[in-house]
Protein backbone atom coordinates (compact mmCIF):
# COMPACT_ATOMS: atom_id res chain seq x y z
CA UNK A 1 0.00 0.00 0.00
CA UNK A 2 1.53 3.45 -1.14
CA UNK A 3 1.29 6.66 1.05
CA UNK A 4 1.24 9.69 0.07
CA UNK A 5 4.12 11.99 -0.07
CA UNK A 6 5.04 15.52 -0.89
CA UNK A 7 6.58 15.52 -4.65
CA UNK A 8 10.53 15.65 -4.66
CA UNK A 9 11.60 18.26 -6.90
CA UNK A 10 8.45 20.00 -7.75
CA UNK A 11 8.49 22.56 -10.06
CA UNK A 12 8.37 25.95 -9.06
CA UNK A 13 5.84 28.59 -8.81
CA UNK A 14 5.04 30.13 -12.12
CA UNK A 15 5.94 33.68 -10.59
CA UNK A 16 9.38 32.61 -9.63
CA UNK A 17 10.42 30.51 -13.07
CA UNK A 18 13.08 31.61 -15.28
CA UNK A 19 10.40 33.58 -17.49
CA UNK A 20 8.85 35.56 -14.94
CA UNK A 21 11.75 36.50 -13.55
CA UNK A 22 13.07 37.59 -17.13
CA UNK A 23 10.22 39.63 -17.52
CA UNK A 24 10.48 41.33 -14.36
CA UNK A 25 14.14 42.79 -15.05
CA UNK A 26 13.17 43.58 -18.43
CA UNK A 27 10.66 45.80 -17.25
CA UNK A 28 12.91 47.52 -14.42
CA UNK A 29 15.42 47.62 -17.40
CA UNK A 30 13.19 49.58 -19.12
CA UNK A 31 11.42 51.62 -17.05
CA UNK A 32 15.20 52.85 -15.97
CA UNK A 33 15.95 53.45 -19.57
CA UNK A 34 12.53 55.35 -20.41
CA UNK A 35 14.19 58.68 -18.94
CA UNK A 36 17.66 58.62 -21.41
CA UNK A 37 15.00 57.85 -24.26
CA UNK A 38 13.37 60.57 -23.68
CA UNK A 39 16.24 63.04 -23.23
CA UNK A 40 17.43 61.71 -26.66
CA UNK A 41 14.54 62.16 -28.14
CA UNK A 42 13.74 65.26 -27.11
CA UNK A 43 16.83 67.00 -26.76
CA UNK A 44 16.51 66.82 -30.92
CA UNK A 45 12.86 69.54 -30.73
CA UNK A 46 12.43 72.60 -31.01
CA UNK A 47 10.45 74.79 -28.71
CA UNK A 48 7.48 74.20 -30.81
CA UNK A 49 7.83 70.35 -30.99
CA UNK A 50 7.20 69.88 -27.49
CA UNK A 51 3.88 70.81 -28.14
CA UNK A 52 3.17 68.95 -31.14
CA UNK A 53 4.82 65.70 -30.81
CA UNK A 54 4.67 62.70 -28.64
CA UNK A 55 7.05 62.23 -25.77
CA UNK A 56 9.26 59.64 -27.49
CA UNK A 57 8.90 61.11 -30.64
CA UNK A 58 11.11 62.54 -32.97
CA UNK A 59 11.23 65.95 -33.93
CA UNK A 60 12.78 68.21 -36.64
CA UNK A 61 16.14 67.83 -36.12
CA UNK A 62 17.21 70.45 -34.13
CA UNK A 63 19.98 68.95 -32.00
CA UNK A 64 23.02 71.00 -32.92
CA UNK A 65 21.21 73.79 -32.87
CA UNK A 66 20.00 73.42 -29.18
CA UNK A 67 23.83 72.69 -28.77
CA UNK A 68 24.54 75.97 -29.86
CA UNK A 69 22.04 77.74 -28.20
CA UNK A 70 23.17 75.95 -25.14
CA UNK A 71 26.60 76.89 -25.06
CA UNK A 72 26.20 80.61 -26.60
CA UNK A 73 23.50 81.31 -23.74
CA UNK A 74 24.35 84.01 -20.95
CA UNK A 75 27.80 84.34 -22.89
CA UNK A 76 28.67 80.65 -21.86
CA UNK A 77 28.21 80.28 -18.53
CA UNK A 78 27.04 76.59 -19.58
CA UNK A 79 30.90 75.80 -19.93
CA UNK A 80 31.44 77.21 -16.64
CA UNK A 81 29.17 74.75 -15.16
CA UNK A 82 30.43 71.86 -17.08
CA UNK A 83 34.13 72.92 -15.44
CA UNK A 84 32.93 73.29 -11.94
CA UNK A 85 31.66 69.79 -12.34
CA UNK A 86 34.02 68.22 -13.26
CA UNK A 87 36.51 69.88 -10.47
CA UNK A 88 33.93 69.03 -7.99
CA UNK A 89 33.53 65.06 -8.88
CA UNK A 90 36.37 64.50 -10.47
CA UNK A 91 39.01 65.99 -7.93
CA UNK A 92 36.26 65.06 -4.65
CA UNK A 93 36.49 61.49 -6.03
CA UNK A 94 39.97 60.99 -5.95
CA UNK A 95 40.58 63.22 -3.31
CA UNK A 96 37.74 61.44 -1.30
CA UNK A 97 38.30 58.33 -2.33
CA UNK A 98 41.89 58.53 -1.23
CA UNK A 99 40.68 59.90 2.56
CA UNK A 100 38.28 57.23 2.80
CA UNK A 101 40.90 54.40 2.35
CA UNK A 102 43.02 56.02 4.52
CA UNK A 103 40.52 55.93 7.31
CA UNK A 104 39.49 52.53 6.60
CA UNK A 105 42.54 51.27 6.77
CA UNK A 106 43.30 52.92 10.05
CA UNK A 107 39.92 51.50 12.14
CA UNK A 108 40.76 48.15 10.55
CA UNK A 109 44.53 47.44 10.72
CA UNK A 110 45.80 50.28 12.88
CA UNK A 111 45.67 49.71 17.35
CA UNK A 112 45.13 52.74 18.12
CA UNK A 113 43.11 54.35 21.42
CA UNK A 114 39.07 54.65 20.53
CA UNK A 115 39.06 52.72 17.42
CA UNK A 116 36.02 51.21 17.90
CA UNK A 117 34.04 54.38 19.13
CA UNK A 118 35.43 55.81 16.05
CA UNK A 119 33.71 53.22 13.82
CA UNK A 120 30.69 53.36 15.90
CA UNK A 121 30.52 57.04 14.90
CA UNK A 122 31.17 56.22 11.62
CA UNK A 123 28.39 53.88 10.86
CA UNK A 124 26.26 56.47 12.98
CA UNK A 125 27.16 59.20 10.37
CA UNK A 126 26.03 56.73 7.24
CA UNK A 127 22.40 57.06 9.18
CA UNK A 128 22.39 61.07 9.07
CA UNK A 129 21.19 61.89 5.71
CA UNK A 130 22.98 64.98 3.67
CA UNK A 131 20.27 67.45 3.56
CA UNK A 132 20.04 67.05 7.41
CA UNK A 133 24.19 68.35 7.65
CA UNK A 134 23.45 71.65 4.89
CA UNK A 135 22.40 74.32 7.68
CA UNK A 136 25.40 73.11 10.00
CA UNK A 137 27.54 73.29 6.91
CA UNK A 138 26.88 76.54 5.90
CA UNK A 139 26.84 78.36 9.59
CA UNK A 140 30.36 76.54 9.86
CA UNK A 141 31.30 78.05 6.27
CA UNK A 142 29.77 81.51 7.10
CA UNK A 143 32.14 81.36 10.27
CA UNK A 144 34.85 80.75 8.18
CA UNK A 145 33.84 83.48 5.80
CA UNK A 146 33.60 80.87 2.52
CA UNK A 147 30.62 81.38 1.75
CA UNK A 148 29.76 81.62 -1.75
CA UNK A 149 33.22 80.28 -2.81
CA UNK A 150 34.40 76.94 -4.79
CA UNK A 151 35.72 75.38 -1.24
CA UNK A 152 32.13 75.80 0.40
CA UNK A 153 31.03 72.94 -1.61
CA UNK A 154 34.57 71.29 -2.53
CA UNK A 155 35.67 70.30 1.10
CA UNK A 156 32.31 69.08 2.19
CA UNK A 157 32.57 66.44 -0.42
CA UNK A 158 35.72 64.79 0.54
CA UNK A 159 33.80 63.40 3.48
CA UNK A 160 31.76 60.34 3.20
CA UNK A 161 31.34 57.65 6.13
CA UNK A 162 29.58 55.29 3.98
CA UNK A 163 32.98 55.56 1.67
CA UNK A 164 35.05 54.39 5.12
CA UNK A 165 32.94 51.52 5.95
CA UNK A 166 33.30 49.98 2.50
CA UNK A 167 36.86 50.89 2.81
CA UNK A 168 37.74 49.23 6.01
CA UNK A 169 35.47 46.06 5.45
CA UNK A 170 37.40 45.65 2.19
CA UNK A 171 40.83 46.35 4.31
CA UNK A 172 39.82 44.20 6.71
CA UNK A 173 39.65 41.30 4.36
CA UNK A 174 41.82 42.19 1.13
CA UNK A 175 45.22 43.09 3.55
CA UNK A 176 46.95 40.10 5.19
CA UNK A 177 48.57 41.02 8.60
CA UNK A 178 51.06 38.93 8.24
CA UNK A 179 52.09 41.41 4.91
CA UNK A 180 51.91 44.44 7.57
CA UNK A 181 54.37 43.31 9.70
CA UNK A 182 56.71 42.31 7.26
CA UNK A 183 56.93 45.44 5.86
CA UNK A 184 57.00 46.98 9.69
CA UNK A 185 60.38 44.59 9.83
CA UNK A 186 61.92 45.36 6.97
CA UNK A 187 61.45 49.28 8.66
CA UNK A 188 58.64 50.55 6.66
CA UNK A 189 56.91 53.44 8.31
CA UNK A 190 52.89 53.37 8.38
CA UNK A 191 53.03 56.33 5.99
CA UNK A 192 54.53 54.22 3.40
CA UNK A 193 53.34 50.71 4.18
CA UNK A 194 49.99 52.10 3.31
CA UNK A 195 50.78 53.74 -0.06
CA UNK A 196 52.87 51.15 -1.63
CA UNK A 197 51.38 47.61 0.15
CA UNK A 198 48.08 48.13 1.49
CA UNK A 199 46.44 50.47 -1.00
CA UNK A 200 47.11 48.79 -4.23
CA UNK A 201 45.93 45.52 -2.49
CA UNK A 202 42.88 47.68 -1.66
CA UNK A 203 42.74 49.00 -5.41
CA UNK A 204 39.14 47.51 -6.33
CA UNK A 205 37.19 48.48 -3.45
CA UNK A 206 39.23 51.96 -3.74
CA UNK A 207 37.83 51.96 -7.91
CA UNK A 208 34.38 51.41 -6.21
CA UNK A 209 34.43 54.19 -3.70
CA UNK A 210 35.50 56.49 -6.33
CA UNK A 211 32.64 55.44 -8.58
CA UNK A 212 30.65 56.01 -5.56
CA UNK A 213 31.91 59.55 -4.96
CA UNK A 214 32.02 60.71 -8.31
CA UNK A 215 28.20 60.40 -8.79
CA UNK A 216 26.78 61.12 -5.76
CA UNK A 217 29.13 64.80 -6.07
CA UNK A 218 28.10 64.61 -10.15
CA UNK A 219 24.50 64.62 -8.60
CA UNK A 220 24.62 66.68 -5.76
CA UNK A 221 22.22 69.56 -5.59
CA UNK A 222 21.27 70.74 -2.31
CA UNK A 223 25.05 71.67 -1.18
CA UNK A 224 25.66 74.03 -3.79
CA UNK A 225 21.79 75.75 -3.53
CA UNK A 226 22.49 76.98 -0.10
CA UNK A 227 26.38 77.37 -0.38
CA UNK A 228 26.23 79.53 -3.51
CA UNK A 229 24.54 82.37 -5.11
CA UNK A 230 27.45 83.04 -7.97
CA UNK A 231 26.20 81.51 -11.08
CA UNK A 232 30.24 81.48 -12.09
CA UNK A 233 30.71 78.92 -9.41
CA UNK A 234 27.04 76.69 -10.26
CA UNK A 235 27.83 73.02 -11.04
CA UNK A 236 25.31 71.48 -13.91
CA UNK A 237 22.47 70.53 -11.53
CA UNK A 238 22.01 73.92 -9.57
CA UNK A 239 22.60 75.69 -13.32
CA UNK A 240 19.97 73.62 -14.96
CA UNK A 241 17.45 73.84 -11.94
CA UNK A 242 17.99 77.45 -12.07
CA UNK A 243 16.81 77.85 -15.84
CA UNK A 244 13.74 75.19 -15.81
CA UNK A 245 12.76 77.67 -13.05
CA UNK A 246 12.26 80.06 -15.96
CA UNK A 247 10.44 77.93 -18.23
CA UNK A 248 7.21 78.49 -17.47
CA UNK A 249 7.75 82.33 -18.39
CA UNK A 250 10.41 81.82 -21.26
CA UNK A 251 9.62 78.52 -22.96
CA UNK A 252 12.51 79.03 -25.27
CA UNK A 253 14.77 77.57 -22.12
CA UNK A 254 13.05 74.43 -22.67
CA UNK A 255 15.42 73.01 -25.39
CA UNK A 256 18.43 74.02 -23.46
CA UNK A 257 17.31 72.56 -20.10
CA UNK A 258 16.58 68.89 -22.09
CA UNK A 259 20.12 69.25 -24.06
CA UNK A 260 21.96 70.65 -21.09
CA UNK A 261 20.46 67.45 -19.11
CA UNK A 262 21.65 64.88 -21.93
CA UNK A 263 25.09 66.01 -21.83
CA UNK A 264 24.81 65.58 -18.03
CA UNK A 265 24.36 62.16 -18.34
CA UNK A 266 27.41 61.41 -20.48
CA UNK A 267 30.37 61.61 -17.69
CA UNK A 268 28.34 59.12 -15.85
CA UNK A 269 27.89 56.65 -18.32
CA UNK A 270 31.57 57.32 -19.05
CA UNK A 271 32.41 56.42 -15.44
CA UNK A 272 30.93 53.34 -15.83
CA UNK A 273 32.13 52.10 -18.82
CA UNK A 274 35.45 53.09 -17.93
CA UNK A 275 35.23 51.82 -14.11
CA UNK A 276 33.02 48.51 -14.68
CA UNK A 277 35.72 46.39 -14.48
CA UNK A 278 37.13 46.96 -11.15
CA UNK A 279 34.10 48.42 -9.81
CA UNK A 280 31.95 45.21 -10.02
CA UNK A 281 35.16 42.64 -8.56
CA UNK A 282 35.05 45.23 -5.90
CA UNK A 283 31.68 44.74 -5.14
CA UNK A 284 31.94 41.36 -5.63
CA UNK A 285 35.00 40.86 -3.19
CA UNK A 286 33.42 43.25 -0.46
CA UNK A 287 30.31 41.51 -0.22
CA UNK A 288 32.13 38.40 0.29
CA UNK A 289 34.66 39.36 2.26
Amino acid sequence: MSSTSPTRGASPSRWMSRGAVHALLGIAALYSVLPLIWLLTSATKSVGDFSTTGAFELGDWNLWTNLGDLFAEEDGVFLSWIRNSLLYAGLGSVLGALICAACGYAIAKLDFPGRRALFAVTLAGVLVPTTALALPLYLLASELRVVNTFWAVFIPLLTNPFGVYLARAYAEAAVPDEVLEAARMDGSNELRTFFTIALPMMRPGVVTILLFQFVGIWNNFFLPLVMLTDPDLFPMTLGLFQWSARVSQFPQYTPLVVAGSLLAVVPLLLAFVVLQRQWRSGLAAGSVK
